[in-house]
């Protein structure tokens, strides 16, 4: 069979290290680096994505000094000791045919640690430790330090190095006027701002000669203000390969930026252009990165001549496998990153081991496996939504008859809302995917199926899969049954029709969804140029950052989002993403009303109270005059097939909404059905 995607899959030369084809796994820190005892989990979580076809592997940052430390006992490598234990990595992944090579990040500013150095004595924003003021002879010894680190790396094994000189950590910040207010030679003129890079590489190659991998990863776009302007970029893009840097490796935005660099809402491919800027100025190969995540779209970007090769870290959590599915022609069975965040950086940036939403399997390929059954059973899966079908699949796989039985037209269940708000249409791909995989493993699916106990009882199913979901539930507001309200499904799938004046109950996830579907009504995704406009991302290359002043699209609808809770809303959203929908709603104009009570919807519209702000005062109220209701106030479990079938003994396992009905968590509802399969023996 013809290649698909032969750009995709041609070899690539790096230094003296021959890749076998484009595909590299960018660097994401999983947690599994910074303990002992967690090396051949991290070994196998490697090793599975270099039999999966990955030509290089980027390791998550690895300190080159105690003091550059991402937090405290995080993972470095600073001796003998340490390159016994990552040989254990290397010799993994080489044993599967891959290349690896180890991504030297200094923190700075960024490390979650009472004693770090950085650039200066501010502060960093997202970060609550003041860093200590690195004076010239700390700087030197940090120039060695990676040197010595670069050394190290090599007697472990690696293949390469990659430096991280991008996202706002300790070389991001001495290239930037933002944070860089030295006035000694470490700061002050772009050369002298440039120079602790410059010095770093020609440490680098003093250490390990001239034939050892080198990779930088380089900020082409700060995305926050007073970063480099695209001159200064360009400047030290040549630095780094007249000193021997010997590949680019793209980087997109700080930390802090307020612009969205890697949430489902960016466009695919939007900061693709930045790399390709670059070939003007090297002849070294170059590696585009950020929302890619298909191979559709990297042999596209590469057809275009001006990149070398696509870095994708989440794609191959997402599925470790992407590559070879995608050279043998399988491309639809791929595992799509939906870039949700939420089982990897949400994780990431608050200590937690890094997963996968749609592949719990990510990082416990030790411990969840899902090896063929000793014996085949009957199994009966009850709801098509994302556990259902992640226990289907997953039973399957493991060699066990299953049968999936759905009540409506088509699989997907929340995810097939979710797939119509604006910016989480990825969340189709999902669907996609499980569809390929019911009919790869052989499921027998019944839609349009509404299964009762005594059906599945007769059956004879040695067990059954309650995967029911939920329902929305409606809270006892007087005028909640007016013809004006509706549920967020009801709105979402267009089942009732919609005014140009909406209240919106419940600021959860869900509220927070609605609204921005609300606001943009049924028009087509934004285009990347349309989007960058929308966040204030200019294209005058001479702006330092390459940031102004946002300009969104107007909002289709007036809209009123509001909650029980006093306070800021949208506090419980994802770490890493939260902050995008919050901005979202702003930008559009939402009025946002927290602490009010529901005391009815009539004709006049949405009738609101208040408590009073001093003791002893009066309750204050509030009508707004809406077309529409749209209520958002949580879920109920469905799982009236539960107690039927555990007296009559069958195995049963709820999992999903059915378990737990509070605020939707698709991350936990695929995670319990991909332990359920694993459970069935």
């Amino acid at each position: 069979m013809t290649n698909p995607y032969p750009k995709l899959f041609e070899p690539l030369t790096i230094n003296k290290v021959e890749l076998k084809n484009r595909v590299i796994m960018g660097s994401m820190h999983t947690g599994l680096e910074d303990r002992l005892w967690d090396v051949d989990k991290l070994a196998a979580y490697y090793a599975e994505r270099a039999k999966g076809g990955a030509a290089l592997i980027i390791t998550g940052g690895i300190a080159p000094t105690r003091a550059g430390l991402l937090s405290p006992f995080a993972g470095k490598l600073t001796n003998k000791l340490d390159v016994i234990r990552h040989r254990r990595l290397t010799s993994a992944v080489h044993k599967e045919g891959g290349k690896i090579a180890m991504q030297v990040l200094y923190a700075g500013r960024y490390g979650y640690t009472p004693f770090k150095f950085s650039v200066s004595w501010e502060k960093s924003p997202v970060h609550p430790f003041q860093p200590i003021k690195m004076n010239d002879a700390l700087i030197k010894h940090a120039i060695w330090s990676y040197g010595r680190c670069a050394k190290l790396a090599r007697e472990a094994g690696y293949d390469g190095i990659e430096i991280m000189g991008g996202e706002g950590y300790l070389l991001n910040t001495f290239l930037c006027k933002r944070t860089n207010d030295r006035t000694d030679k470490w700061g002050g003129s772009t050369e002298n701002r440039q120079r602790i890079v410059v010095e770093i590489v020609k440490e680098i190659r003093k250490r390990v000669g001239p034939d050892f991998m080198v990779i930088m990863r380089q900020s082409i776009a700060d995305l926050v203000k007073d970063g480099q302007t695209w001159d200064e970029i360009a400047l030290l893009a040549r630095k780094l390969e007249e000193h021997g840097v010997d590949a680019i490796n793209t980087d997109i935005g700080w930390h802090e930026a307020q612009v969205p660099t890697i949430v489902t809402s960016v466009p695919r491919g939007a900061f693709v252009s930045y790399t390709e800027r670059l070939r003007e100025e090297v002849s070294i190969p170059l590696i585009a990165s950020n929302r890619i995540n298909t191979p559709e779209l990297g042999e596209q970007i590469l057809e275009g001549g001006r990149v070398d090769a696509i870095s994708m870290a989440r794609p191959l959590l997402a599925d470790p496998e992407f590559a070879n599915k995608a050279e043998a022609g399988r491309a639809a069975e791929i595992n799509t990153c939906i870039a949700c965040n939420q089982a990897c950086l949400d994780h990431a940036f608050v200590g937690k081991k890094v997963s996968c939403l749609v592949n719990p399997r990510a990082g416990r390929e030790t411990t969840l496996t899902l090896g063929t059954t000793r014996k085949s059973k009957r199994v009966a899966v009850v709801g098509a939504g994302p556990a259902g079908l992640s226990a289907a699949v997953s039973a399957a796989q493991r060699g066990h008859e299953v049968h999936l039985y759905e009540a409506g037209e088509h699989i997907g269940g929340q995810f097939s809302i979710a797939a119509r708000i604006p910016g989480k249409e990825e969340f189709s791909e999902t669907i996609r995917y499980f569809t390929a995989q019911l009919e790869a493993t052989g499921v027998q699916v019944h839609l349009n199926t509404w299964v009762s106990a005594e059906e599945l009882i007769d059956e004879k199913f040695d067990d059954v899969v309650v995967a029911t979901g939920v329902t929305p539930r409606m809270p006892d507001i007087p005028g909640i049954d007016h013809p004006k309200v509706m549920s967020y499904a009801e709105a979402v799938l267009g089942h009732k029709t919609i005014g140009k004046t909406v209240a919106v109950i419940g600021a959860g996830g869900i509220g927070f969804d609605l609204t921005e579907f609300l606001t943009v009504d049924d028009s087509p995704t934004l285009n990347v140029k349309e989007w960058a406009e929308e966040w204030g991302i200019t294209d005058d290359l001479g702006v330092p950052g390459f940031v102004g002043k946002p300009r969104p699209t107007p909002a289709a609808r007036t809209v009123y989002l509001v909650q029980r809770k006093p306070g800021r809303q949208g506090k419980t959203l994802g770490k890493t993403s939260g902050w995008v929908h919050r901005a979202t709603v702003k930008m559009k104009g939402v009025e946002q009303i927290s602490g009010a009570s529901y005391d009815k919807i009539d004709d006049a519209g949405l009738h609101l109270s208040f408590a009073p702000k001093e003791e002893g005062g009066e309750r204050t109220t509030r009508v707004l005059d809406v077309e529409t209701v749209v209520v958002c106030a949580g879920q109920e479990s469905v799982r009236e097939l539960v107690d039927p079938l555990t007296v009559a003994g069958v195995s049963t396992h709820v999992i999903g909404g059915a378990d737990v009905a509070a605020e939707l968590d698709a991350k936990r509802a695929i995670r319990q059905g991909t332990e359920v399969a694993a459970s069935i023996v």
